[in-house]
């Protein structure tokens, strides 16, 4: 991806929250259901395959196809490392 000021705005939003509620009013005016709806899916599935669950097992506990576990498999294994990092954090909580 490319870095623009536009998304380092984004981002810097994004790092400013402080509380779950003020993730909630910023996210439901920023995204729609479904955008948030997927990009959970997604975090669940990666949460999972860094578990080692297969992609049936992922598929039975989160309502996801095999080509987005797929993919989140390869961002997960050859990504940035912004899965495992996110993973890693979501951890130390």
């Amino acid at each position: 991806m490319k870095r623009s000021p536009s998304l380092d705005r984004l981002f810097q939003t994004i790092l400013n929250l402080e509380t779950i509620d003020e993730c909630y009013a910023y996210f439901e005016d920023l995204c729609t259901i479904k955008e948030l709806s997927d990009m959970s899916q997604r975090l669940d599935a990666a949460v999972l395959l860094a578990q080692g669950l297969s992609y049936q097992k992922i598929m039975e506990q989160v309502d996801i196809s095999t080509a987005t576990i797929g993919r989140v498999s390869k961002c997960l294994n050859h990504g940035t490392g912004g899965y495992k990092a996110a993973i890693e954090k979501l951890e130390d909580n």
